[in-house]
């Protein structure tokens, strides 16, 4: 079964076939050349991936990040990070570093953070005398950081595979991380614009606009801050967190920006749909992928082995880290934490590692796969919403894989980057 499995899915991904249905085909082929189990197997399995409580909390923020977009969120946030580094050297990018960054804490998705904020700060860079191709690749490397910094769906649903760790302490863990991302950007666009003579064009703003701007933009910033207060100090769960994020949505888009009009909801919500099926999707026919591998015991006998190599924890994490740098330039994030926590998790428990230090460097690396030629999903999405030819776009991005892997060591040597704040506040 293991053999077919495998086969299948790698087979089926190769010809085009979208993930979900690459590992649900895969599933349900091994199935039927094991010949042990009847295929309605794969169905229960798909509906028991998906049947949780804490799963309920990725439509909400998706339709909250849906109507904050609605609600003229973006230029908010742009103006209000434009601001601030829109004047210095290479300021423009600045800015879109800094605007993604903002946003992430808004969508939880990357490609979201992409084709919405980042793809109009593509176009004012191009005006501005940047290479469109060098804003298009600063966009994609910088958006990652939509998945890492709160709330993340990806985080929701590595808390499900694993017990020993909370939604609410992953969604604290992500904040450092998220920032030296996006500090590590700031160098390399920094150095490339001195390198090529990117100037700012962009007028010092006076400090009426600066506080004009930042008290526009605190209704949206807040989100955050009520998220996980609420988590916190156990006002809410995270689930609960996501529907009061929908209503502070709708009341921030229709009452206090008020460009949100009530008949934009029926296309906001059927947007949400939308991207909730496709993510959920994924998690479905992940959860029956993952079902055939440990009916198989194949989690077991690769923690075995592990084990019996009698490795170090650095040893242990320096292999994960070559191993999902490897699985995430083939497989997505979400389907790769399906698979692979379960297998993983248990195995750097035992090594006595942290297991919020674990999960963010899974998540970081698995999400930097986004990001990795060939099947760099957010490289497609940039490469669409930007119109910038995806080899041109490849071409700028070697110094920021750099910069990201950088950040990856860290957080794989200094436990403390995503453990402190966590630990601290009691997670």
């Amino acid at each position: 079964m293991i053999t077919t499995l495998f086969i299948a899915a790698v087979v089926l991904m190769a010809i085009g076939m979208p993930i979900a249905f690459s590992l649900g085909m895969a599933a349900a082929l091994s199935v039927f050349v094991g010949g042990k189990y009847p295929q309605a197997i794969v169905f229960k399995e798909m509906f028991t991936g998906i049947d949780s409580f804490p799963l309920m909390a990725v439509p909400f923020f998706i339709l909250a990040a849906e109507i904050m977009s609605g609600g003229a969120l973006t230029l908010v946030l742009l103006r209000f990070a434009s601001q601030f580094v829109g004047h210095l050297r290479g300021g423009l990018g600045h800015a879109n570093i800094l605007s993604l960054t903002l946003f992430s804490g808004i969508s939880g998705s990357a490609l979201a953070d992409a084709a919405g904020p980042g793809s109009m700060m593509v176009k004012m860079m191009d005006k501005a005398g940047y290479s469109r191709a060098y804003a298009a690749a600063l966009t994609a490397s910088t958006a990652i950081v939509g998945p890492i910094i709160p709330p993340s769906i990806i985080m929701i649903i590595y808390a499900l595979q694993d017990e020993s760790v909370s939604v609410g302490g992953l969604f604290i863990a992500g904040f450092a991380p998220g920032i030296l991302i996006a500090v590590a950007m700031a160098i390399v666009n920094w150095r490339v614009c001195v390198k090529r003579d990117y100037r700012s064009r962009e007028p010092r703003p006076t400090m009426r606009e600066i506080l004009v701007n930042s008290f526009k933009a605190i209704p949206a910033l807040m989100l955050v801050v009520l998220i996980l207060v609420g988590i916190r100090f156990g006002i809410f769960t995270p689930t609960e967190a996501s529907v009061v994020a929908v209503f502070y949505a709708l009341i921030c888009g229709k009452f206090v920006y008020r460009t949100l009009e009530w008949s934009a909801l029926p296309s906001i919500i059927a947007r949400s749909a939308f991207l909730t099926a496709s993510v959920l999707f994924v998690v479905a026919a992940s959860g029956a992928f993952a079902w055939v591998l440990t009916i198989n015991g194949l989690p077991q006998q690769l923690a075995n082995l592990i084990i019996s190599w009698d490795l170090s924890p650095i040893a242990f994490l320096i292999a994960v880290n070559i191993f999902l740098l490897l699985f995430g330039i083939f497989m997505e994030p979400l389907p790769g934490v399906m698979i692979l926590v379960p297998i993983l998790a248990p195995i750097s428990a035992a090594l006595g590692i942290d297991p919020i230090h674990f999960a963010m460097v899974v998540i970081v690396n698995l999400t930097l796969g986004m990001i990795t030629p060939p099947v760099g999903g957010l490289l497609f999405v940039t490469s669409v919403a930007t119109k910038v030819p995806l080899s041109a776009l490849t071409r700028e991005l070697p110094p920021f894989l750099v910069a990201h892997a950088i950040v990856l060591m860290m957080l794989t040597f200094i436990p403390a980057i995503s453990t402190w704040l966590p630990h601290t506040l009691g997670f």
